[in-house]
């Protein structure tokens, strides 16, 4: 994805993830575990798609790249 790209948001396919915990760490901004230990957006809503700043691109990729299990992804919106 090039930097003028449009929006993008964090995917999160709950059905790869293990509640690692690795991605929250990582994007911190803009997610959160529940009680569980899977990631959930830091704002509520129980979305599986988190909306991502432009300055945040790099924390999410980040979070992307680590994910263990390949749960995370970011798609256009």
């Amino acid at each position: 994805m090039t930097a003028a790209a449009g929006p993008v948001a964090l995917h999160i396919d709950w059905t790869r993830c293990r509640g690692r915990g690795l991605c929250t760490e990582l994007f911190a901004e803009r997610l959160a575990r529940d009680e569980w230990g899977y990631p959930i957006a830091r704002d509520g809503g129980g979305t599986r798609d988190v909306p991502v700043r432009p300055d945040e691109r790099a924390a999410a990729a980040d979070a992307v790249a680590m994910c263990p299990l390949q749960a995370l992804r970011l798609v256009e919106q």
